[in-house]
């Protein structure tokens, strides 16, 4: 009888271990981001990759769905972790110290966290600024969980330059730039006050030139507000070339809102050329 019960249990171990040793796991296809090492008995139960797409990052201390956030654009990365099986229980809060010091071992800024006991909320965003890259990360944790978002976006490198810019006026009448807004906002980016700095050098070297500045949008939202938002946003760049000292009498502005797409909107890559500021030549 003791034989019997003994080879049970020796069965039931048998059959038992692969299948803990497989709900640990990680989702084929996955693997860890390059930047971070996992928590120690921890494994990825679902991720996702894309080429390009838009994700948006909490930029201030609070959970509340009005809280500032930052939507970047680039190649994106979304890959969550569950606790193994018959691993040690750890707190969200040892999730979240273990990153932020991850976070300062790279020399990455803490844009913004909320790290408190109980709140689901929680969330560290983190900044890498490194030669032309900037990787974005938002860690999520509840403790059996957590979840990185991750967003590589190349900064611009060259700005097009004010001859660049007449040779294309010459030749196509108009030309396509990528001034750069907060989202949903017509406040001029910081990066993109260069490109404002070559527009006021082309309009300066060339004091008989006028020119429309037309706005355009992607579909998000409804027509009427991306019109407005395209109409606010051309006359918010004509407003920073008559500050710098170009006669408004040689500008105005124009905004198309979503009417005129240049590419799929049904991709992220596509809607990003869609939200473009064109300089057309009057």
């Amino acid at each position: 009888m003791k034989h019997n019960l003994f080879s049970v249990a020796l069965l039931f171990f048998v059959l038992m271990v692969p299948a803990i040793y497989a709900q640990n796991e990680d989702m084929e296809g996955c693997k860890d981001h390059p930047m971070f090492n996992r928590m120690p008995g921890f494994h990825i139960n679902g991720c996702e990759k894309k080429d390009f797409d838009a994700f948006s990052f909490p930029m201030e201390n609070r959970t509340a769905e009005d809280c500032k956030k930052e939507t970047v654009e680039g190649k994106f990365y979304s890959i969550s972790y569950t606790k193994d099986e018959g691993a040690n229980e750890i707190s969200a809060i040892q999730i979240f110290r273990n990153f932020e010091n991850a976070l300062k071992q790279i020399n990455a800024r803490i844009v913004a966290k909320v790290v408190e006991p109980g709140n689901s909320y929680s969330f560290i965003t983190g900044l890498v600024s490194k030669g032309n890259m900037e990787t974005w990360i938002k860690v999520e944790a509840t403790g059996t969980e957590y979840q990185l978002y991750i967003v590589e976006k190349q900064v611009m490198e060259q700005v097009i330059q004010a001859n660049e810019m007449l040779q294309a006026l010459n030749k196509e009448g108009f030309i396509a730039l990528n001034i750069l807004f907060d989202t949903g906002k017509s406040t001029i980016k910081p990066e993109s006050v260069p490109v404002i700095d070559q527009i006021y050098e082309l309009m300066s070297n060339n004091p008989s030139l006028k020119v429309s500045i037309e706005g355009h949008t992607d579909n998000t939202g409804t027509p009427a507000s991306n019109k407005t938002l395209s109409e606010t946003r051309a006359r918010a760049v004509v407003d920073a070339l008559v500050a710098k000292g170009i006669s408004k009498a040689r500008l105005s502005s124009k905004g198309w809102g979503q009417e005129k797409p240049v590419a799929d909107n049904r991709t992220e890559e596509g809607k990003a050329k869609n939200r473009r500021v064109e300089i057309v030549k009057l």
